[in-house]
């Protein structure tokens, strides 16, 4: 059964984060706060945990939706090709916010992922828990929703009910209080010509 932790989703406990980051070296899958919903991660890195995760969805790699959880921006370029100045912009006035922009995938991508994969998506959350971790690992996080975004329903807000649902599936639970049940809004940025994918948390009105 998963560890489950309590994290001050304001002030993140340093000892507390190095815990959820030393489960997440040793190729642990976690299920964690976000600023929208509850999301389902592991190291970027470890392709094991990768295989979990998709066991955990009931998906091929190659098949699934698979975001980067980043501390800010500054290693964008090593995960998306060719980001356009106006993508750039955009992203630099939305994150940290509640949205996840599609971008043309590097070299890199497929080598981590271990699959053809040619876009990705980048998330920067607005929330310390989340960002912290991935400072602490120093690497980005790679998420998913713990159920598909459309079936995202009111127990998924409650980490104890998460952690009854869930619990043996993953290895640790952090618990930063009640999650949201809208997920991020997403934003193709494949081109310059800008395309709400889902409309979700963030306000889509940035695009004005």
């Amino acid at each position: 059964m998963a560890e489950l932790i309590q994290i001050h989703p304001d002030n993140p406990e340093k000892r507390k984060i190095q815990s959820v980051v030393n489960c997440l070296k040793d190729g642990g899958v976690i299920i964690y706060p976000t600023d929208t919903v509850y999301g389902l991660g592991c190291d970027l890195y470890n392709q094991k945990a990768i295989e979990r995760v998709c066991r955990f969805k009931g998906i091929k790699p190659d098949k699934m939706h698979l975001s980067f959880i980043c501390y800010d921006l500054s290693e964008i370029s090593r995960y998306a090709k060719h980001i356009s100045t106006p993508a750039f912009r955009l992203m630099k006035k939305a994150l940290p916010g509640a949205y996840t922009f599609i971008l043309e995938s590097s070299s890199e991508v497929p080598k981590i992922l271990n699959s053809k994969k040619k876009q990705v998506g980048i998330r920067v959350p607005d929330h310390e828990v989340p960002r912290q971790i991935v400072k602490e690992l120093g690497n980005p996080i790679l998420t998913t929703s713990v159920k598909d975004d459309d079936e995202i329903i009111e127990y998924m807000t409650e980490p104890y009910l998460i952690e009854e649902k869930y619990g043996h599936l993953v290895d640790m639970i952090v618990d930063s209080g009640y999650g949201g049940n809208i997920p991020s809004t997403v934003i193709s940025c494949l081109d310059d010509d800008f395309e709400i994918i889902r409309e979700g948390a963030g306000d889509v009105t940035i695009l004005l």
